[in-house]
């Protein structure tokens, strides 16, 4: 599937080296101001060209195909594109006879019969969270009380994300790392028991992100080695508000006013240029095998904004589920 949420619909569409990526978004508001320029400061966010990025730098400037007239959204399902504009695809072609060890291209290569698009990783790359990211620009404004802010608070097991990255360079290695979330102005009611529980729905949207391996709300994993009342949030007035945060704004699936706080773990980037072995199905040896092309080493560093987004899309759809049921705007 390739779309997501129930009411505020999302849908990617889009390969690493085909001529674009983009989204299409159903139930958008009419009358958000909306323009290019709106996108520019999350967009950059994404980019590669940074230290321990992607040499590969594209434009990125999202045109608005449809659903915006005059400077506002209409209702009408919004479409967004995103030229391709910088591929070398010949990377790709020299590598078609090897599934590279911690891709999709040997699944690829099943599922769809041998007809995928491998180059740069096709549907299943990265590239395509640059939609992403354009469609939580939409959300976050939809959301405007409502604030996202993500950061990477370590790589390769560092505290400081630049040590972390010093550890990646002098091995010549990729590295993983950990990514935290705060979303504020999130009011108490929000969220759904069992399958629509703010963390079953921001688990499913941010496990789609490419390299997430993990995900913890609150305390997370650390609440496994603490007492019952070390964890309970004491509440210490009529709004919610608690001494402590270790339920991660959120108790029986639904907000209950405090922050909400997650950290997602990130893996290694795939795409290393150490050397590695892996088989070959067309002579069908094993042999040593280095990535080639433009990747990142650290992908976590690209990767605040991309979950800033996720949560966003999430979060304005529990919304819309909250304005339906109760027929009135919880945000």
């Amino acid at each position: 599937m390739n779309s997501f949420n129930t009411i505020f619909k999302v849908q990617i569409y889009g390969e690493s080296h085909g001529a674009g990526i983009g989204v299409i978004l159903d139930n958008v508001p009419p009358g958000i101001p909306l323009n290019e320029d709106d996108f520019t400061a999350d967009m950059s966010r994404r980019k590669g060209g940074q230290r321990g990025g992607t040499p590969r730098v594209e434009a990125d400037i999202p045109e608005l195909k449809s659903g915006v007239f005059k400077g506002h959204t209409t209702g009408a399902p919004l479409m967004i594109w995103i030229a391709n504009e910088n591929t070398r695809s010949a990377d790709y072609e020299k590598q078609r006879d090897v599934f590279r060890p911690g891709h999709a291209d040997f699944v690829a290569h099943i599922k769809y019969k041998g007809f995928e698009d491998y180059r740069g990783g096709g549907h299943f790359s990265a590239r395509l969270t640059a939609g992403l990211v354009a469609a939580g620009v939409i959300a976050k404004k939809i959301l405007s009380t409502v604030s996202f802010e993500a950061q990477v608070t370590e790589v390769a097991g560092q505290k400081n994300p630049e040590k972390g990255l010093e550890l990646a360079i002098a091995a010549k290695d990729s590295v993983g790392g950990i990514v935290s979330c705060t979303i504020k102005g999130i009011p108490v009611g929000l969220g759904e028991p069992f399958w629509d529980s703010i963390e079953s729905r921001l688990a499913h949207a941010l496990f789609a992100i490419p390299a997430v391996k993990g995900i913890e709300f609150g305390a997370g994993f650390e609440a496994a080695k603490m007492f019952g009342t070390e964890h309970n949030d004491t509440y210490i007035d009529q709004y919610g508000g608690t001494t402590t945060n270790h339920a991660g704004g959120i108790i029986g699936g639904i907000s209950n006013g405090n922050p909400i706080t997650f950290n997602i773990a990130i893996k290694p980037t795939a795409s290393t240029p150490k050397n590695q072995t892996t088989y070959n199905h067309t002579t069908g040896a094993l042999e040593d095998f280095s990535v080639k092309g433009r990747h990142d080493l650290c992908v976590a560093l690209r990767a605040p904004v991309i979950v800033e987004a996720m949560a966003a899309l999430v979060m304005a759809d529990l919304f819309f589920l909250a304005r339906s049921k109760n027929g009135t705007a919880a945000i």
